[in-house]
């Protein structure tokens, strides 16, 4: 018993006459006739009482029409789903982020999403820079929302720049150099500085390094959380100043000062980055939606 010969049944049953099946069908009588004498001597049961006038189903073909309606319908359902997946309409979406830079769009953009492609599991999570960077190049993620440093070092990533992000010295409202406009990086060589922990962010770690090895000195390194709120929350301590994106300040003390560096070494770009060699067709879709997204 094959789904042919549950459709060709199928129409004999609600037509009640194969002739008009075999129109139904596009197929010629002889076929029809051969379908339905196939499915009776496979399953052991007469399905049509039939003569020259009439054609009526049996008790049995009663049961079987049913059955073979919910079939036939499992059949195109999961066809169109298999279809559905291949395009990405059907399936899931693993999206990494930082945490505070994409607030003022990634909800808007989830929403969207799953609006437009309801069959789309999205799995969220936070991530540290650089755990987010392996977790793309492992394929634990889809799609990563981070910081632009450090990922042309990693082969095979693709990225879509979204907006530049600003990097500023974070220091308490009480240090001297507080409540100045901008800062030269070299007038910080004798600082002490909360670094984000080099295990959790590699790329975030050296390119403070080179930031102020730019400017002639090695950082006083005297902690390295693994938290990025322990930075803050540090730093707000007095124990230290900190190297971090702008867009932080929303979302800290307001004891804490976000001061921009002078020069060009302060932007950075907010990208949305992916494995090339990552076949989930579900990606396309997220990127389309993300061109809409207005920064």
């Amino acid at each position: 018993m094959d789904i042919r010969q549950l459709r060709y049944f199928i129409a004999v049953a609600e037509y009640l006459s194969f002739t008009e099946a075999a129109k139904h069908l596009f197929v010629a009588q002889s076929a029809v006739s051969q379908q339905i004498a196939d499915l009776e001597k496979n399953i052991g049961v007469q399905l049509f009482i039939r003569n020259k006038r009439s054609v009526k189903l049996t008790n049995a073909g009663t049961v079987l029409l049913r059955e073979a309606i919910n079939l036939v319908n499992k059949s195109s359902e999961a066809i169109e789903k298999t279809r559905q997946a291949e395009l990405g309409i059907i399936g899931n979406l693993k999206i990494g982020f930082l945490g505070y830079t994409e607030r003022n769009f990634l909800p808007d953009l989830i929403r969207q999403f799953r609006r437009d492609y309801p069959k789309v599991e999205l799995q969220l999570d936070q991530y540290t820079h650089g755990a987010l960077i392996d977790a793309l190049n492992t394929g634990e993620l889809d799609i990563g929302f981070t910081l632009s440093f450090g990922l042309e070092n990693v082969g095979g990533l693709e990225k879509k720049n979204l907006f530049t992000e600003t990097i500023c010295i974070v220091m308490h409202c009480e240090h001297p150099l507080a409540n100045q406009n901008s800062i030269n990086i070299a007038d910080l060589a004798h600082e002490h500085f909360i670094i984000l922990n080099r295990e959790e962010s590699p790329q975030g770690f050296n390119q403070t390094l080179l930031i102020c090895a730019n400017n002639g000195f090695f950082p006083d390194i005297v902690s390295e959380p693994r938290l990025l709120q322990t930075v803050l929350l540090l730093v707000d301590a007095g124990m230290g100043i900190a190297i971090l994106p702008k867009s932080l300040q929303c979302h800290s003390s307001p004891s804490l000062r976000f001061i921009d560096i002078e020069g060009d070494t302060n932007e950075y770009e907010l990208s949305a980055a992916w494995k090339k060699s990552n076949a989930n067709p579900s990606i396309s879709l997220f990127l389309k939606e993300l061109e809409s997204i207005k920064f």
